[in-house]
């Protein structure tokens, strides 16, 4: 009896020193890319928030992995190997992909480009492509940080040239968002969960629509012109 609990004993402190090693060698393994990284794209403000992908999509994965699928075109089996085998820095997986995106090209084209000329950093691998600073094309790179941060709902500060394409967005506002609703329409910046829900049954109707009785909440003159609310507040 006393060696049976003894041996379960044991096994449950290997497992947990098993968990720990893992999660530290993982943590270690995620902060790898960040030391010394440097995108070198040629603009100061795709450089940060490059940098910022890398925060995000070390902490959040599968949304990171998602977004690369679905609005890039990228084969998942390529973005996982690329994040996991080849450890890629998350910010050097999307600029591949959305330089392939703009450029109409696969993303495992322009990884190869990358990996030909790695040490001389996004800029020069973009101009050879045919994407120069202050392009058209180069602008719709930008550009496009701005739906994919929207859609991962996180905030995102934007700067001169961009806010004239957004002139309407507040600064770091999200405005699409597809993480979990807090309370006032907002949501979590990680992308997971349900869309805010906008449209009529996010609204009061137009008139008399608020409640007139002390302390009421949501049960007021909502669907009725005439009459008055009666909720309680909650």
């Amino acid at each position: 009896m006393f060696e049976s609990s003894y041996e379960k004993l044991k096994r449950s402190a290997l497992g947990l020193m098993l968990a720990i090693t893992a999660f530290t060698a993982g943590t270690a393994a995620a902060q790898d890319f960040t030391v010394g990284w440097h995108p070198r794209s040629g603009d100061i403000w795709v450089d940060t928030w490059l940098g910022d992908m890398n925060r995000y999509g070390a902490r959040y994965p599968e949304p990171f992995i998602d977004e690369m699928v679905r609005y890039h075109n990228a084969p998942r089996s390529l973005v996982v190997d690329l994040l996991q085998t080849q450890r890629w820095a998350p910010g050097d997986v999307y600029y591949a992909c959305a330089l392939a995106s703009v450029l109409g090209r696969p993303c495992r084209y322009v990884v190869d480009q990358y990996e030909a000329n790695r040490g001389q950093g996004w800029g020069v691998v973009a101009q050879r492509l045919g994407i120069k600073p202050g392009s058209a094309e180069f602008h719709r790179l930008k550009k496009g940080f701005v739906p994919t941060y929207d859609r991962w709902a996180r905030p995102i500060d934007l700067d001169d040239d961009l806010r004239r394409e957004y002139p309407n967005r507040g600064k770091g506002k999200a405005t699409t968002m597809h993480g979990k609703a807090n309370a006032k329409g907002g949501a979590s910046a990680h992308g997971q969960g349900k869309p805010a829900k906008t449209g009529q049954g996010a609204s009061q109707a137009k008139g008399q629509s608020a409640a007139h009785g002390p302390g009421s909440q949501g049960q007021g003159q909502g669907g009725n012109k005439k009459g008055k609310g009666n909720g309680k507040g909650g």
